[in-house]
Order: structure tokens, then C-alpha cells, then sequence
């Protein structure tokens, strides 16, 4: 691939004004060739700089040679049974990462990558276990969106309704690639913020910064344990930013009204599903009005542990209903296609994951309050 020439697609609407305008007016041509171009980029659906055909051809040869219209190569596609496809796309230097269409309802979530591999190492999470490749670029998270969105009309999905980076990575580790990204998703495609969600698992300046941004876009904490103490054992992040400043950040985000934070989390049998941690959780939920996703564990290699019983994520549902919490349990989607995070460039590159993490089995730390009673 060649990376000499700016990919248009990585620019903000703005920064393609500008550019395109300082390139159209050296070569003498009307200030309107930059809008052509824009629309066969946000709606035309283009793939090249040569299918846009309302410029005449000695344009399009100029424009190819100062820019380029690039986006990853599909690497696998799996279907699942409940109709959840999961993309692994092939990026300059042989980096992979993956994006995931979830067909709910009405609905399609696409859930995008924001860098290859992660860095931050959450002993649950299978893109952790295979280590952290690069950071990925605008253009590399925004034609995951352009290119699974046309995947989606051309296989009978329908259109993508909602975007979620949820997929590699910690987005807000990125946010040099991540909020030009929002941007053009935004302002470019025209996807609403509040259709928009950023998920972190606590990266207290990443979250600052979203927070002073004037779209409404919504943020989804990590959570996994309502305890600083578990947390630790969970999310090495927890020991550089602890719960209790996480909580003061999501409370300055909510600040500015129309805003909404969801908490993830995962129902690790014997770790953190203790009914004795529901009271903490609900009180963290009521602080910041948080709606609340409770998430079986989706098994991954490397690690023993089990996803909760049935009947205690029930249990958690309820108890956080009871206490006035707005909750649901999310249930796995994909298990036979590996659709959970880093799951499938895991089994792709084995090699990403050292030889102590792929052969030794990692034991539940058990929360302070006491190991769970089972249902």
C-alpha cells in the first residue's frame, strides 16, 4: 500500500475543505469540485477517486496523484447463527483487527476497532491476551463504518443504525485517531452522536476530554466490579485512575445534560457476581444514572473462567431493578463465529500471545466479600 499521499477518508469534513480547496484552486478549477468530492465520498459510497465520474478525467488523474481513496482489505467474514457477522480486516503491515455487525430488532450495532490489539491487559478480555500491535488511524477506524455499512446493505442487513468502538482496543488510548474519527462519522456521514458510543475502561483524561466536546456522544465505562479492590484484580488501569476520580469524570460528563453512561459488566462465575457487591453497584449506577448491561462472560482461550449461572445474572438484574436501576442482561451473541473481542485475531495470530499466557491458567481472584453461593 502506499501511504505517501493523504487517504481523504481519515479527514475531518473541515480538514477536506481545506484541502481540497488549496488543490482545486492551484490547478484553476471551480471551488464547487471540493463538494463533488465530498459527496461521492459521504454519499456517493466511492471506493477509488476514479469512480467519481461528474469530474472530468484530467481531474481525477490529478486528484489520484495528490490523494488517496483507501480502505482495508477484508481478511475473513464469519456469519453466525443469530446473524451477528464479524469482519477481520487486513491493514498495511500486516496488522489485523476486527469489527463486528449485530443485527438486534430494528436495529444494527457495528462495533468498530480503535487500535490492533490492546495494551492495557484485562485478564478477561482475548484481545488483551494477544498484546497490543499499533495505534490505528482515522482513516483505519472510519472505513471499518464505510466498509461494513456497504458489506450490510449488499447482504440484506439494512443500513447501520448505531456505532459502539467496543471492538479492539481502548479507545480513548487513541483519541489522536479516535475523535477525528467521530467527527467524520458525525459530521461526515451524518450519524447523530447520541447514536454514537465510546467505550473505555477508565481512561480518566480520555473521558475529560470527551466530556468537553459539544456532541453528544455516549460513553460506556468498563466497570466489571463496583469495588476499587476487585477492580484491580480485574483491570490493571484501576490502580492509575481508581474508581473513585472514574466517578467524579462521569459526573462532570453527565454535567452538561442529554448525555448517557452505560456500565459493562462481564458476570464472571465465583469473581465478581457476589449478591453482597449488588448494593455498591447499585449505588454507583444511581450516582451518574447509569444504565446497566450485565454480560455473561463469553469463554475465551487462555482463561479458565466460566460466565455467571443463569440465575445469578437474574439475580443481578433484579436486585438492580429493585434498587431503581435501569439494567439488562445482554445476551452472548456470536459464540460460534468467536464474535467476542479479540477473539478471532487471537486465534488468527497465536503468536501475539507469549508462550506463559497461552499455556498457564489464570485463577479467580475471589471478591472480599466472600466466594458466590451457587444458584
Amino acid at each position: 500500500m502506499t501511504t505517501d499521499r493523504p487517504n481523504l477518508l481519515g479527514l475531518t469534513p473541515e480538514e477536506l475543505s481545506d484541502a481540497l480547496g488549496v488543490h482545486f484552486r492551484e490547478r484553476g478549477e471551480p471551488a464547487f469540485r471540493s463538494r463533488q468530492v465530498a459527496r461521492w465520498l459521504y454519499e456517493g459510497d466511492v471506493r477509488s477517486v476514479g469512480d467519481m465520474t461528474d469530474l472530468p478525467l484530467s481531474e481525477r488523474k490529478a486528484l489520484s496523484g495528490a490523494f488517496r481513496v483507501e480502505e482495508p482489505e477484508i481478511d475473513t467474514v464469519s456469519i453466525s447463527r443469530d446473524g451477528t457477522a464479524k469482519h477481520l480486516w487486513k491493514l498495511s503491515g500486516g496488522e489485523v483487527v476486527e469489527s463486528v455487525l449485530i443485527p438486534t430488532g430494528r436495529r444494527l450495532t457495528l462495533c468498530i476497532s480503535s487500535q490492533a490489539g490492546c495494551a492495557l491487559a484485562c485478564r478477561f478480555c482475548a484481545t488483551g491476551w494477544s498484546g497490543f500491535g499499533r495505534q490505528l488511524s482515522p482513516a483505519e477506524i472510519v472505513t471499518q463504518y464505510r466498509a461494513s455499512a456497504r458489506w450490510a446493505l449488499e447482504n440484506g442487513l439494512g443500513a447501520v443504525s448505531n456505532v459502539v468502538f467496543m471492538g479492539m482496543g481502548e479507545p480513548l488510548a487513541n483519541r489522536k485517531a479516535v475523535f477525528p474519527a467521530l467527527t467524520i462519522l458525525n459530521r461526515g456521514y451524518g450519524l447523530g452522536a447520541r447514536r454514537i458510543t465510546v467505550s473505555t475502561v477508565g481512561v480518566l483524561p480520555g473521558i475529560k476530554a470527551l466530556a468537553e466536546r459539544r456532541e453528544q456522544f455516549r460513553l460506556a465505562l468498563s466497570l466489571h466490579a463496583p469495588t476499587s479492590e476487585l477492580r484491580r484484580e480485574l483491570i490493571p488501569l484501576e490502580k492509575r485512575y481508581p474508581l473513585d476520580q472514574l466517578m467524579t469524570a462521569l459526573e462532570e460528563f453527565i454535567r452538561g445534560g442529554g448525555r448517557r453512561v452505560t456500565f459493562e459488566y462481564t458476570m464472571i462465575r465465583g469473581v465478581n457476581d457476589d449478591l453482597a457487591l449488588l448494593p455498591r453497584l447499585a449505588d454507583l449506577a444511581t450516582r451518574v444514572r447509569a444504565f446497566v448491561n450485565l454480560i455473561p462472560l463469553n469463554p475465551i482461550p487462555y482463561v479458565d473462567w466460566k460466565p455467571s449461572p443463569r440465575g445469578r445474572v437474574r439475580a443481578f438484574e433484579a436486585g438492580l431493578e429493585a434498587a431503581g436501576v435501569a439494567a439488562a442482561v445482554r445476551e452472548p451473541r456470536g459464540r460460534d463465529i468467536e464474535a467476542a473481542c479479540g477473539q478471532l485475531r487471537a486465534a488468527r495470530r497465536p503468536d501475539r500471545a507469549g508462550p506463559e499466557r497461552r499455556l498457564r491458567g489464570v485463577s479467580a481472584p475471589h471478591s472480599r466479600s466472600g466466594p458466590s453461593a451457587p444458584l
